[in-house]
């Protein structure tokens, strides 16, 4: 047992993981007031472990730590990489302008820390990346910090997973504090803000609604489906028609007349004055009406129609049915003839059964394709991520050489593979939860490493004095970005209380936010507004905390 906990086996090594990773996954399901450090509390075993002087080799240390990097931000960039370029569109635009500002706030604070309160610079890194709780910066800068190690003979490598580690917990906290804060300044009612949302004619952007409208203005009567979409001007879904009592599918050449009612789907923020310039609302709702047609959701598994555009391959006039929405990576668009298809996309379409039916033979509609490992170009992938992470990149008042690393590389290309891979005959598409799987076991395996490197400094570190002052700029870091930005995003942009939410913790990437919001919404607008800006969020704060350590080590 000797051997087994304190020597150098692998057997040791595999155990001491092992008890990291197990303590602090069943830890951070704990709750307090109503929130969890969920798997971030692995970090924190590992640095008890550490301080216990049960540590590992250093070799394999280093190895587990960058393998878990690249898995987790590899797996990430597969996930957000679909709607990565969809979310700068419209609404999703101007959510991650806000994310652009929060994150060069949040840099130009640890700049201000870096040279007022002449905190050494890595220290501020790691500070700023356990604020603003982004593992994936703080594997980023300690890239960057090899490659100034390497090249710099004599230097020793500072430990900033100590400064992660101190600011970590009120990074969680403080986000959590900043949504209670908005509240309470701007005197909001959770149930009003849910009623804004929940009301398609009032509300602001957010997901995609369905909505009845009598046609009534003489401008329409007598034009067909394609020349209402040029008289509206916005992007829209005309789904069906119903006239005299029967239901039809609204196909680009039908005619529209004098008291139809049309189904129409859009962003609710358009929905009002949509509905201005065809008519007025109906109280029928179409799809509760009898009739032949039905909506069924259609899997994208038929590798020859990946990469096209979905107005190339003539579904509708083909066989006869109406694609109103595709769903891909937990966000919601408009099937627009414009929009390219991709593997595991959930297609929603309206027609018969037996028209359905012979549109699927052409998308696939294979749940069993999806479910089979795509591991070759998963493998191909990491490759190109860490051949692009290794290439230098000079630039003028830069020291060194900037290199994208283990973590901006993977990242990268793992975007880019999830929306170009089928071009190049890669695809890369894993269902959510091997997806979910490979990034959970990265992101332990990093965190538990950065933990036993930590533990033996840690306490002394805490004890002396600099872990609380490195803890206060945490906290400076944490608050002072988000607090602007929340009051002039309601302010300016009047965005709905539960789009901040999202919004705030897409942007500092902390899921227990997000699970803090959803757990006091009654909509999906957290969720939304996280998932738009995370793709953004994610590649900034990589990016920022290598060009931090670049320019001021």
């Amino acid at each position: 047992m000797n051997n087994l906990l304190f020597g150098n086996s692998i057997a040791h090594t595999i155990l001491i993981y092992s008890i990291a990773i197990a303590t602090g996954v069943a830890l951070g399901k704990v709750k307090i007031f109503g929130i969890s450090l969920g798997i971030t509390f692995v970090l924190f075993t590992g640095i008890l472990l550490g301080h216990l002087g049960l540590d590992v080799n250093h070799e394999v240390l280093e190895f587990v730590r960058e393998f878990g990097l690249i898995l987790f931000v590899f797996t990430i960039g597969l996930q957000v990489g679909p709607g990565f370029f969809a979310s700068f569109k419209k609404g999703g635009l101007v959510l991650n302008l806000w994310t652009i500002v929060i994150v060069a706030l949040n840099v130009l604070v640890t700049i201000g820390i870096i040279l007022i309160a002449k905190v050494p610079a890595p220290m501020a890194v790691g500070i700023m990346s356990g604020a603003v709780t982004n593992t994936p910066g703080l594997g980023a800068a300690q890239q960057a910090l090899n490659q100034i190690v390497e090249a710099s003979p004599g230097m020793t490598m500072p430990n900033i997973g100590l400064g992660y580690a101190v600011a970590y917990p009120f990074g969680v906290l403080g986000i959590i504090t900043t949504l209670i804060l908005l509240r309470k300044i701007f005197k909001l009612n959770l149930k009003e803000e849910n009623a804004k949302y929940s009301n398609p004619l009032k509300a602001s952007e957010g997901v995609l609604l369905h909505f009845n409208v009598i046609v009534t203005n003489p401008a329409i009567f007598g034009k067909t489906v394609r020349d209402v979409y040029k008289l509206i001007g916005k992007d829209a879904i005309v789904s069906r028609i119903m006239r005299n009592g029967e239901v039809q599918i609204a196909r680009s050449e039908s005619v529209i007349l004098e008291n139809d009612i049309i189904l129409i789907i859009a962003p609710r923020n358009e929905l009002a004055e949509i509905a201005k310039t065809i008519g007025k609302e109906s109280e029928l709702d179409i799809k509760s009406e009898k009739s032949d047609l039905t909506t069924k959701q259609i899997l994208v598994t038929n590798k020859r129609v990946l990469g096209k555009k979905l107005g190339d391959l003539r579904i509708g006039k083909v066989y006869g049915v109406k694609i109103t929405r595709i769903y891909r990576s937990d966000m919601e668009f408009l099937a627009l003839p414009e929009l390219y298809l991709q593997m595991g996309d959930k297609i929603n379409v309206v027609g018969e059964e037996e028209a359905i039916e012979n549109a699927s033979k052409l998308l696939g509609n294979s749940t069993k394709r999806l479910r089979e490992p795509n591991l070759i170009p998963i493998f191909v992938g990491i490759l190109l991520g860490v051949i692009l992470g290794s290439i230098p990149f000079a630039f003028p008042g830069i020291p060194v050489p900037v290199k994208l690393g283990m973590a901006g590389g993977p990242l990268i290309v793992a975007i880019l593979l999830s929306r170009y891979g089928h071009k190049i005959k890669l695809i890369s598409y894993t269902t959510p939860s091997a997806n979910f799987l490979l990034r959970e076991v990265g992101i332990v395996l990093f965190l538990a490493s950065v933990g036993l490197k930590a533990g033996g400094q840690f306490v002394e570190t805490l004890m002396s004095g600099d872990g609380f002052i490195w803890m206060g700029y945490g906290i400076l870091i944490t608050l002072i970005p988000i607090l602007i930005v929340g009051c002039l995003a309601k302010i300016f942009s009047k965005r709905n209380y539960f789009e901040l939410c999202g919004l705030l913790a897409g942007s500092c990437t902390d899921p227990p936010a997000l699970a803090y919001a959803n757990s006091i919404a009654s909509n999906n607008a957290p969720g939304l507004a996280y998932a738009t800006v995370y793709p953004m969020a994610m590649f900034l704060r990589i990016l920022a905390a290598q060009l931090l350590i670049l320019f001021f080590v």
